[in-house]
C-alpha cells in the first residue's frame, strides 16, 4: 500500500514524483542504492532496515535507538536514515485513545517488535511481555525493550497469558496465530495488529468483536507515511488522505 499512499500525496501536493515498488533481495540494498541515477527517498521494509541504516551519512535518533532505518532521504549528495515507525505508532495508538499502557504485550521479537518496544515506552509503558514460539528469536527486541527502559519479560506462545495486557501488539504476519484470536483478542484491553493482508486481519476482526480499541497495520502505515512524505518533500499531508487511498485500494480487491 506504499505506492498507493505516495502517489495519493504526490498528487495532492502536485508533484510530478514517480514511486514504485521494488523487490530487493537482502543483502543487496547497497548495490541497489548505488545503481539509482535520481532519487529522492526510499521506503525500506524488513528485512532491510539494518542494512538502510549502515547506508546513510547521517542518522534521526530514533534510528540510532533502535537500530533500523525505514526511510532513507537523499539530499546534497548525503544519504540520511530515518525511522518513522516509532513517531507513526504513537501517532496511530493516540489517534484511537489508546494510552497510558503499563503492560503491554507483543507477538513476535523481530525488527518491528524492537520498534514497537520504544513506541509504547513512550506511552508510558513500564513492563513488556515478548510472545514468541523460539526465546532465542526475541534477544533484539528484549534489548530493544531494556534500552527504552522498560522490564522485559519473554514467553513462549504455549505458556498461559496470566495478566490482562493494557495492549497487545502483533508484530507478526496475519495468520501467524491463526486459531487463536479471539483468545489473544480477550487477552487485552486494547489491539494493535500491524498486518494488513488479509484486511481485516483476523486479530482485528476479533477485537472489534469483543469491543477492544484497535489500530490496524493500515493506520501505522498511513501515520508513518506522512512522516516520511515530510522528510522526502518538505510538505505536510493529511493522514486521512493516505489512509483512504489504501482503503479504496483493499476494498477493491
Amino acid at each position: 500500500m506504499s505506492p498507493v499512499m505516495h502517489r495519493a500525496a504526490y498528487a495532492a501536493l502536485g508533484l510530478d514524483w514517480v514511486y514504485d515498488a521494488h523487490d530487493v533481495p537482502e543483502g543487496s540494498l547497497g548495490r541497489f542504492v548505488d545503481d539509482l541515477v535520481e532519487w529522492r527517498g526510499l521506503s525500506v521494509t524488513a528485512p532491510l532496515k539494518r542494512e538502510a541504516l549502515a547506508l546513510a551519512d547521517a542518522t534521526d535518533e530514533v534510528a540510532a535507538l533502535t537500530g533500523a532505518a525505514n526511510t532513507l532521504v537523499h539530499a546534497d549528495g548525503r544519504v540520511e536514515a530515518a525511522n518513522t515507525d516509532v513517531p507513526g505508532a504513537v501517532a496511530a495508538l493516540l489517534e484511537r485513545g489508546i494510552g497510558p499502557v503499563p503492560l503491554v504485550r507483543v507477538l513476535g521479537g523481530g525488527a518491528t517488535a524492537a520498534s514497537t518496544a520504544h513506541a509504547v515506552a513512550r506511552l508510558g509503558a513500564e513492563r513488556l511481555e515478548l510472545v514468541v514460539r523460539d526465546r532465542a528469536r526475541a534477544a533484539e527486541a528484549a534489548s530493544a525493550g531494556e534500552r527504552a527502559g522498560l522490564e522485559v519479560v519473554v514467553h513462549t506462545l504455549d505458556e498461559p497469558m496470566v495478566d490482562v495486557a493494557d495492549l497487545l501488539v502483533a508484530s507478526v504476519p496475519g495468520g501467524s496465530f491463526a486459531g487463536r484470536s479471539h483468545e489473544l483478542a480477550e487477552s487485552a484491553h486494547a489491539v494493535f495488529d500491524v498486518a494488513y493482508d488479509p484486511w481485516p486481519s483476523r486479530l482485528v476482526a476479533a477485537a472489534q468483536e469483543e469491543g477492544r480499541p484497535t489500530v490496524t497495520g493500515l493506520d501505522l502505515l498511513a501515520h508513518q507515511a506522512v512522516l516520511q512524505v515530510r522528510l522526502m518533500t518538505g510538505h505536510d499531508v493529511d493522514v486521512d488522505l493516505l489512509r483512504d487511498a489504501a482503503l479504496t485500494t483493499v476494498a477493491s480487491r
